[in-house]
Parts: structure tokens; C-alpha cells; sequence
């Protein structure tokens, strides 16, 4: 009986070192010490954030006046579908900014947006429509305003942010949250800027997030939640399991031995 024990206690202590956690609170929570910021500093406020249009964005735009009729050929294809909107709809009638960052704009022609906010964007097209109309206003919105998170979450997939603004944590729980696998200290972002991916690394851990020029995620960007050490060693474990179990069966087997004789 005692034998038996001893092997039992054995096989027991080998299976919680190979796949025991080596994780802790510090791995898993999130914004820690925030309680420690001195008073009076803040974070960074980004409530006037304000998305770029950049090349390939599919912007929906409308311009009404005082006179109706004089601003229906800036409408035209709103007038052409009779005034029914779908998803399918709107995309067809968006105005898709081509590579160099223009739109051609009915009447007005060629009008460059890339660079410029949706507020920036108005006044453009209402400097440009003023040669027409009298007092018009412009309203634009982005059709493709969209957000990528993968990797570690609960519910990978492309989301639509119909507000045009979503932050970093508000990303996280359209995507369900991480999974306990996800590595919290190296969230990568992934975003096009002047043609090129940038990368960057978030910390969820920290409360220095909200400080981030990157808080705001932009239209396209990529949340790419790696895994952290625990997965990618239980990969491993999954792999050799067999062997491991074959292993530890011909161990205390041997010993076994060993002690009875």
C-alpha cells in the first residue's frame, strides 16, 4: 500500500509540473495600479476624436438646402434607388476614395479628402458646392468603418462601428474579451498609415492605455491578441502527451520496483 502511495504521489507531482500555470495576477488583469497615478494628472481625453479619411474609404454623402430641387444632382444616386437603403445600397452609392485620395464629386469634379477629417472634408465640399447652392449643407459618413480582432479572444471577427469611434477596450468586449490564453502585456495593433502597416504594442495591464494617442482605434485597424507562454507550451504537452504518459507509466513502474526489492 505505502509502494502504491508513493507512486500515485509521484505521477501526481509530475503531472502539475508539466501542466500547471505559471501565470498570476499580474498576467491577467488589466490596468493595474491605476490607484497609484498622482492626482491631478489624467488621461489623455480623447472624446473630440476624429477618424482620417484615407485612400480606398467608401464615404456616404448627402447635401440638402433650403431649395430641394437645387441640390438634387449632388443626389443623384440616392434619387436613382428611390430613397431604399441597405448595407448593399449604401455601399454602392458610397463615394470611394481612390489611391490618391480624391473623390469625383458630381458637378464639382475631383475633390481631395485623404488626410482630412469628416469636419474638414464638409467644409471642403461646402466651399466647393457653394459655387452652385446657396447654403448648403454637407453630411458624410464612412461606409466601411470596420475593426479587426483576432488571436486570443472569445470571438474573433470584423466588426462594424457604425458611431466611427470604438476604443481599445470597447474593441475587447465586441470581441467577447480575451480568452485566459491571451497574452495581456503584447496586444499588437496593426495600422495603415501613408500607405504603410505600422505596428504597436499594447499593454492592457497597464493604465497608461488611456494616455495612448492609439486608445481610438481607426477605420481598418487590426487587434491581434497573441498567445501567451501557457498556451504555446500546452501545444506542446498536446502534442507529446503519449509519449509523456508512456513516460511517466515506465517511471514509477521502475521505481516501484526499485523500492520493493
Amino acid at each position: 500500500m505505502k509502494h502504491a502511495h508513493f507512486s500515485f504521489y509521484f505521477a501526481a507531482t509530475l503531472l502539475i509540473l508539466l501542466f500547471s500555470s505559471c501565470g498570476s495576477r499580474r498576467d491577467v488583469v488589466y490596468f493595474q495600479n491605476s490607484d497609484k497615478i498622482p492626482e491631478g494628472i489624467s488621461a489623455q481625453d480623447n472624446s473630440e476624436f476624429n477618424a482620417v479619411i484615407m485612400p480606398n474609404d467608401n464615404l456616404f454623402i448627402t447635401v440638402s438646402a433650403v431649395n430641394p430641387d437645387a441640390v438634387e444632382v449632388f443626389n443623384t444616386a440616392l434619387l436613382n434607388k428611390g430613397g431604399t437603403l441597405s448595407t448593399t445600397t449604401l455601399d454602392v452609392m458610397g463615394y470611394l476614395v481612390d489611391p490618391k485620395g480624391n473623390i469625383n464629386f458630381p458637378v464639382v469634379g475631383e475633390v481631395h479628402v485623404a488626410g482630412l477629417t469628416k469636419t474638414e472634408a464638409i467644409q471642403e465640399l461646402q466651399k466647393a458646392v457653394s459655387k452652385f447652392v446657396a447654403d448648403p449643407v454637407i453630411n458624410i459618413r464612412f461606409l466601411n468603418y470596420k475593426i479587426s480582432v483576432l488571436g486570443e479572444v472569445n470571438r474573433p471577427g470584423v466588426y462594424t462601428v457604425t458611431d466611427e469611434k470604438i476604443s481599445i477596450p470597447q474593441a475587447i468586449a465586441l470581441a467577447g474579451d480575451l480568452t485566459i490564453y491571451g497574452e495581456r502585456h503584447n496586444v499588437q495593433l496593426i495600422r495603415m498609415e501613408k500607405g504603410e502597416k505600422k505596428f504597436y504594442s499594447i499593454d492592457l495591464t497597464s493604465p497608461d492605455l488611456f494616455f495612448s494617442p492609439d486608445y481610438y482605434l481607426h477605420q481598418n485597424d487590426i487587434l491581434y491578441v497573441t498567445p501567451n507562454g501557457t498556451k504555446a507550451g500546452s501545444s506542446t504537452y498536446n502534442q507529446n502527451l503519449p509519449l509523456v504518459v508512456s513516460l511517466i507509466s515506465v517511471v514509477i513502474t521502475a521505481i516501484a520496483l526499485f523500492v520493493r526489492n
